[in-house]
């Protein structure tokens, strides 16, 4: 007599299990990846330029072990790395929800650039900024170099708008004004220098300017 059996999907309770543990263990080594970024640049707002910190701190400050550092990040210099991308691309966000506030590729430019800048404006998220380019290298280095560079990440928020302005070439106009931007960001921050109003209307009208006479009257 044959036995009644249902065959097993390719879905099967089995299969079902087995995804949940690599769910879990998925969310658990991000919960892990996030407490070491969030514990390094606090550590390095510590310490500001006058030393840099330890692994040991760092993994100290996020309640973990060694063991769970090396396992995502070869090195501390990896880790700043991930913490440069981190930041580049919170601030990307803000600054698109800024920009989207504005109808005018003209005030999308502004809101860039005051975005921008307002890294230097806030006393902890200067001391924070400028801790972490330190120990990517130099203040400039750090900040502009990559890949992928914040300057370039900065950048692709600026094509749109360029374009709009009737920028020739809107890719290499956005680098241009990103990375003189980012400059001069570095230039407030290491000089404990807060960028006034004055100064983002003085960017601004020099980025503007240079598309003017790009296209002609």
């Amino acid at each position: 007599m044959k036995e009644n059996t249902i065959p097993l999907s390719q879905n099967d309770v089995a299969d079902r299990i087995a995804q949940r543990a690599l769910e879990s263990q998925g969310a658990h080594y991000a919960s892990e990846v996030r407490a070491l970024l969030d514990a390094a640049r606090a550590v390095m707002r510590d310490c500001g330029t006058a030393s840099r910190p330890r692994v040991a701190d760092i993994v100290a400050a996020a309640g973990l072990s060694n063991e769970a550092f090396y396992r995502h990040f070869r090195s501390k210099d990896a880790l700043v790395a991930a913490i440069m991308e981190d930041g580049a691309e919170r601030l990307c966000g803000y600054l698109a929800h800024q920009m989207a506030k504005e109808p005018t590729p003209e005030g999308k430019v502004r809101r860039w650039v005051e975005g921008v800048l307002s890294q230097a404006m806030d006393d902890d998220t200067a001391a924070t900024t400028l801790a972490v380019m330190w120990n990517a290298g130099s203040v400039a280095e750090g900040f502009l170099a990559g890949p992928p560079s914040v300057a370039g990440m900065l950048a692709t928020l600026l094509h749109a708008p360029y374009a709009e302005l009737g920028s020739e070439n809107p890719d290499l106009d956005a680098s241009l004004a990103a990375h003189a931007t980012v400059g001069r960001l570095a230039d407030h921050l290491w000089r404990r220098e807060r960028p006034t109003t004055a100064d983002v209307d003085h960017i601004t009208r020099f980025l503007l300017r240079t598309v003017d006479q790009e296209v002609g009257p």
